[in-house]
């Protein structure tokens, strides 16, 4: 048996981390059965659609994976908010949604190659000297609970959240 060294058994947390439910509903449950009258809802007092929310998490961990992954010097920092959150809160067409829940878990597995293939506390030469893999996994990780959550208040309060058993 092969000896488990902490940034192999890190790794696999992390990638544990970001696949989710270990403390709360997955992403992918949080995404999944969305009716599409629902997905340009905003609910009442809230700011978002799901949809809003949807291609948020998928443009900020897109962004995040360009920024780990720049080492042809080509990342493009985006201005926030503007760049990070959809202006209309309904899909643009009826294959909106499936596309960019396909594009998020494409980018989460591309991701998710970098963590198993490179160093997770070497700085990166393109940032200010603090980012690593290990802090933007932890980025990921963080800004997906956050909105995972809201985007579930949101589906709560549309009428359309079916929670798993073991799940709120």
């Amino acid at each position: 048996m092969a000896k488990t060294t902490l940034e192999s058994e890190l790794k696999n947390q992390l990638k544990a981390l970001l696949d989710g439910g270990q403390a709360h509903a997955k992403l992918d449950d949080a995404v999944t059965g969305i009716p599409a009258e629902a997905q340009g809802q905003v609910p009442q007092g809230l700011p978002y659609s799901p949809w809003q929310l949807l291609e948020h998490i998928r443009i900020a961990q897109r962004d995040i994976l360009e920024f780990s992954d720049n080492t042809d010097g080509t990342y493009k920092e985006m201005k926030w908010p503007d760049d990070y959150w959809p202006k209309s809160p309904v899909p643009p067409d009826a294959h909106a949604w499936d596309k960019s829940v396909a594009e998020m878990r494409k980018d989460r597995a591309a991701f998710e190659k970098l963590l198993a293939e490179r160093d997770l506390t070497e700085p990166f030469p393109w940032g200010d000297g603090k980012q690593n893999l290990l802090r933007e996994a932890l980025l990921i990780a963080d800004h997906e609970s956050y909105h995972t959550g809201e985007l579930i208040v949101t589906r709560r309060l549309l009428g359309v959240w079916q929670p798993k058993k073991g799940h709120a």
